[in-house]
């Protein structure tokens, strides 16, 4: 679905899956775009594991995923934490990208937005990423990444956001399959990997969505999805999962 504001109906909608996507163009404008990629440009990405994310994803920022261990967070994922938001502090913005996201995600919905808790601790609220080589077949899904909750309130949806800063020319399209994870996908998971072999979602219905600068795109990630390798130019976006609380509030972390 293609809207104009994150407005309550298609929120609605992408809750109770009646639609798997929800973009909305001209989210942030080029000028505030610009703003924002000039000064990650500033800055050095880190990568994420090669072990587990191959082909490599840069990013800028700590993600809560980077920090698990058997299904639970790390102790040093807080300190690791510390770290991020004086990095980002550190980018001396004009604004807050994740703050107006949330605010732009709450302007419709009445329960309201907030950053997730863990046991009373904000996690953290967004990163940018870079996955110019692209993102295998996968799905996420904090219900079966973790062993109990992953935040103080229950979830019984998830969402994940993403906001374009640069696209390149061609390739970039995000891909996202109509099917969930299932006991027998498991044969078709890569080696110690993240991702699985294409074949988990043959047959299945799909939609391909090239990115825009300056779109904002809301997805179900619980269904199976990739990101196709970037040609000519850079693909940076700015993320954060959102969760569906038992409370009705939308909940946010990376």
């Amino acid at each position: 679905m293609t809207a104009p504001a994150f407005t309550h109906e298609v929120l609605a909608d992408l809750a109770a899956g009646r639609c798997a996507a929800v973009r909305v163009p001209g989210f942030l404008s080029r000028e505030r775009c610009r703003e924002v990629l000039g000064a990650l440009r500033e800055r050095e990405f880190d990568s994420y594991g090669k072990a587990r994310v191959d082909p490599p994803v840069m990013r800028f920022g700590v993600g809560v995923s980077d920090h698990m261990a058997a299904g639970e967070v790390a102790d040093g994922y807080w300190k690791a934490l510390e770290g991020h938001r004086e990095a980002w502090e550190g980018l001396g913005l004009s604004f807050d990208p994740f703050r107006f996201s949330r605010e732009a995600l709450a302007a419709h919905w009445p329960p309201g937005v907030a950053v997730g808790r863990r046991g009373g601790r904000e996690l953290g609220d967004g990163v940018a990423r870079e996955p110019n080589q692209g993102f295998q077949v996968h799905f996420d899904d904090a219900l079966r990444e973790y062993t109990g909750d992953l935040l103080d309130v229950p979830l019984v949806g998830q969402f994940a956001f993403n906001l374009y800063l640069s696209v390149p020319p061609s390739g970039g399209e995000t891909v996202l399959w109509r099917h969930r994870w299932q006991p027998e996908d498991e044969a078709y998971r890569l080696p110690a990997s993240y991702g699985y072999d294409e074949a988990v979602v043959r047959g299945a219905e799909s939609f391909e969505l090239t990115p825009r600068v300056g779109e904002a795109l809301l997805i179900d990630p619980r269904y199976f999805h990739a990101v196709r390798p970037s040609h000519g130019g850079r693909r940076i976006a700015l993320g954060f999962a959102v969760g569906l609380g038992t409370s009705g509030q939308f909940l946010t972390w990376a």
